[in-house]
């Protein structure tokens, strides 16, 4: 399949865009994705993003952002929100007031609580699955019998078993 725009190379990338209701497939090559991304980019950049939702609820706070700089690297909270990248590692402790904020804006939380991949999952804790398994068949039982306060307790195992096993994967 040819590239849609210049009709002289092979495609290798394919687009799809949604404008106004009307989907539009794209197929490109390399060259014209490489024009397309950039002018992609112009229209609605990475750093324009942050910068608009930074600016969303500006106040005493912003003053404050714009002298703070990461002690590792210099780079500026301005010269953040105008490139939209942090600069090294250290930035998100020296910005960590406002990009917590942020995070929260873009994400919906300013946690991280990602997925592991299945053999890393299934590698987790062994000794404690089949305990939370056993834990798990013991609550259904319980509650099968009505036996509601046998059943808290073994709810509460059931949640310090797990609590303690997510403050092992998360380090």
């Amino acid at each position: 399949m040819l590239c849609d725009l210049c009709g002289k190379n092979q495609a290798t990338v394919h687009l799809t865009e949604i404008i106004d209701n009307q989907i539009t497939e794209l197929h490109l090559c390399e060259e014209c994705a490489r024009a397309k991304s950039m002018e992609m980019e112009q229209q609605f950049g990475l750093a324009d993003l942050l910068a608009g939702l930074a600016e969303f609820g500006k106040g005493v706070e912003e003053v404050e952002s714009s002298k703070i700089k990461c002690p590792n690297c210099g780079l500026s909270y301005d010269e953040f929100k105008k490139i939209g990248k942090l600069g090294c590692s250290q930035c998100y402790n020296a910005f960590r007031r406002y990009l917590s904020s942020l995070l929260k804006k873009i994400h919906g939380s300013n946690k991280h609580v990602g997925k592991f991949p299945m053999k890393v999952a299934s590698g987790l804790d062994k000794e404690k699955k089949p305990l939370l398994e056993e834990l798990r068949q013991k609550l259904q039982r319980a509650i099968e019998r009505e036996e509601f306060e046998e059943a808290a307790k073994i709810r509460d195992q059931i949640r310090e078993l797990e609590k303690k096993q997510n403050k092992d994967e998360t380090g």
